[in-house]
């Protein structure tokens, strides 16, 4: 554990203060019971005691009384903080993880070409600049009704969210994944069960009057939604594909992706899903990332796949990979999938457990998401424009486009 809190570059004395507070919650919860059992012992004799017997061991009841309540507190105390504590620590990283920080990443591979728009005699047009000429995108009266990183998209461009949508979860169905509308308010336990109340919070946001959250994933949700139950291990593996608005706060990132629509505070989201036995979670982490790569060549995109550095996992996650989708005029690529391994962190804290025949134990949870629309909709118009300013629809969202093969300006 000391090793994981130093790979990811976070305070490696929060395990030696977890194991001294669990010691103290050993050792009072032993206190407590001694002194109880002291007690009912005690309570056993009065009856039975003599006049003068009786006094002298009423005296010491309730001396013992005070010191089985101040036990308990102390019990109680060292069991807060011993709960405090555990929820600060991130999951254990996976012994195969590259050590480092954001640009520490690995390349495990690359799919598509990239296109060479000089050899084609046209310098390519961002997504925003595409986007009003098909009048799809309108980042000003976003920004007009609901502040900065606000967009509506209009016309083609909130056809083209629903054909994303559409197509997404056809394929996850396709693959066996349960399709869930999920709520978008959660409570502060399921928040924190999934691990983003951590060093994810200030990226959340709150509603104070009614202590709810509103979740940046449909995996917050769909991690909650066998809060507190126990499943049988036949039921195993447990897929659900979640679709949901998302909402963040992007604390942190001023400064970074102000035009545009690729990093904006609401946004919808196809995300995946699993619950699986821990023994099966590596394997399943790999069917997932294949599910993702499927959606992406689906969509004739350029991408590669990154295994993702130590410290930039997030709280909940053992191992990340992330799939980068080439960005034309950032010439770079860019986060358009993810999906994470987070083994038995995020059941042990929800209280998820399995039944395989007579043990009962944790089981592993993982995500994956499918499509974040509006990075979805970047990546498409960017790659897949022309010279006078139309974008080529991919094969796979012409069934959901009325058959549309282009999508055409329609201003100037």
């Amino acid at each position: 554990m000391r090793a994981s809190q130093r790979a990811r570059g976070e305070d490696v004395a929060l395990v030696d203060s977890l194991l001294s507070a669990d010691a103290r919650r050993r050792s009072s919860g032993v206190r407590f019971d001694e002194l109880r059992a002291e007690q009912k012992a005690l309570g056993k004799l009065i009856p039975k005691a003599s006049a003068d017997e009786k006094a002298e061991l009423l005296k010491k009841a309730s001396q013992l009384a005070a010191d089985v309540k101040a036990a308990d507190a102390e019990r109680d105390a060292a069991d807060a903080e011993t709960q405090e504590l555990l929820l600060q620590l991130g999951n254990l990283v996976h012994p195969d993880v590259p050590v480092g920080g954001e640009e520490d990443f690995v390349t495990l591979e690359t799919h598509g070409e990239i296109r060479d728009f000089t050899a084609e005699g046209f310098e390519p047009k961002d997504h925003l600049e595409l986007g009003t000429l098909l009048g799809a995108i309108d980042v000003e009266r976003g920004a007009k009704v609901s502040g900065s990183r606000f967009y509506f998209l209009t016309g083609v461009g909130a056809l083209l969210e629903l054909a994303l949508v559409n197509a997404a979860m056809a394929q996850a169905t396709a693959a066996g994944f349960t399709p869930m509308l999920t709520p978008a308010l959660v409570r502060p336990q399921s928040m924190a069960g999934t691990g983003f109340l951590g060093q994810a919070a200030q990226d959340v946001y709150h509603l104070d009057k009614d202590d709810l959250y509103l979740v940046g994933t449909s995996e917050v949700a769909l991690a909650a939604y066998h809060m507190d139950e126990i499943l049988d291990a036949d039921r195993l593996p447990l897929r659900y594909a979640g679709f949901s608005p998302c909402f963040r706060r992007e604390a942190g990132s001023h400064g970074k992706d102000t035009r545009g629509i690729f990093r904006v505070h609401q946004f919808d989201k196809v995300e995946m899903f699993s619950y699986v036995a821990p023994e099966d979670s590596q394997a399943e982490h790999q069917r997932l990332l294949e599910w993702e790569k499927q959606w992406l060549t689906s969509l004739e995109l350029p991408f590669r796949v990154i295994d993702v550095a130590s410290a930039d996992l997030g709280s909940s996650a053992s191992r990340k990979f992330d799939c980068e989708a080439w960005i034309p005029t950032q010439g770079k690529y860019r986060e358009l999938t993810s999906t994470s391994d987070c083994t038995e962190f995020q059941s042990r804290r929800l209280q998820i457990r399995v039944r395989d025949g007579k043990q009962v134990k944790p089981l592993a949870t993982l995500n994956g998401t499918l499509c974040a629309v509006p990075r979805t909709i970047v990546a498409i118009l960017e790659n897949h424009q022309q010279a006078d300013g139309s974008v080529r629809v991919p094969e796979v969202l012409r069934p959901y486009l009325g058959g549309r093969e282009v999508l055409e300006p329609v201003a100037k």
